[in-house]
């Protein structure tokens, strides 16, 4: 049986791109729609009740287009309104983000685990019972004004501040960077190039999601069958000035990530 309904995918902006070329790759032949609500980023300096409201809101969008379950494409939309998606809507699969701190934390060999997330990831109590259960070694990095310079395609600048944020850190034993916000995923090859020869793990949950769906849609019977599918973006924002951007990151999100 196939399913030939969209996966609606949404973030706040242009982060949860870097998530959708994960699903594509994992699963090819599903066709995705991709929300990014620009008019209303960034999710990180709003409250908890302003995200979950702005979740609904989109959520009720992709079902109105077919979308077969939801992604939610932002470690922050997770942490804010997961649960009560789930609890309002238990028929529909939705599939969400955390910061990949457990494959970090089995990979440790007795150093440091850099936890780079949004203030807001942060400060959620989500984040506080990953840390418990995983979080040994771990350091929170927060990195307020990191997830705007990728909104901008500002990579000089979000290098600048990439490279200054480890520069804190070169006294310490670095076994493992986890990529706590999808924007940051972008700057995964300047990560590379910094930590090139440093025996540094660089990790993030984009993969790790889309596996998940993969197995949630397997066990609904709902995968699509095809062997190709296709992606729809779309935005809360000014479609002239957004969608080029969207595009862009998502050509080379398919090439680089």
């Amino acid at each position: 049986m196939s399913d030939r309904r969209p996966v609606g995918v949404f973030d706040s902006g242009v982060g949860g791109l870097s998530v959708l070329a994960a699903l594509e790759k994992e699963l090819p032949g599903e066709r995705f729609i991709y929300y990014g609500d620009t008019a209303y980023a960034p999710y990180g300096t709003k409250t908890d009740t302003e995200v979950l409201g702005r979740a609904e809101a989109v959520t009720e969008l992709l079902l109105a287009q077919g979308a077969k379950a939801v992604v939610i494409a932002c470690n922050t939309a997770t942490a804010a309104a997961a649960h009560v998606l789930r609890a309002e809507r238990p028929e529909l699969p939705i599939v969400a983000m955390e910061p990949a701190l457990k494959p970090a934390a089995q990979s440790r060999h007795g150093g440091s685990i850099l936890v780079l997330a949004t203030p807001m990831t942060l400060r959620l109590n989500k984040f506080q019972r990953l840390m418990a259960d995983w979080g040994e070694g771990a350091v929170p990095v927060p990195c307020p004004g990191l997830m705007e310079l990728v909104e901008r395609m500002d990579w000089e600048a979000a290098g600048v501040y990439v490279t200054e944020t480890l520069e804190r850190f070169r006294e310490r034993k670095i076994d493992a960077v986890v990529l706590g916000c999808t924007h940051y995923v972008f700057l995964r090859p300047l990560l590379r190039e910094l930590t090139e020869g440093k025996d540094i793990l660089i990790v993030d949950g984009n993969a790790g999601t889309a596996r998940q769906l993969r197995r949630v849609l397997e066990s609904k019977n709902a995968l699509s069958g095809a062997e190709k599918g296709g992606t729809v973006l779309q935005t809360s924002g000014e479609e002239a000035g957004a969608l080029p951007v969207m595009e862009r990151l998502l050509a080379f999100a398919r090439e680089k990530l």
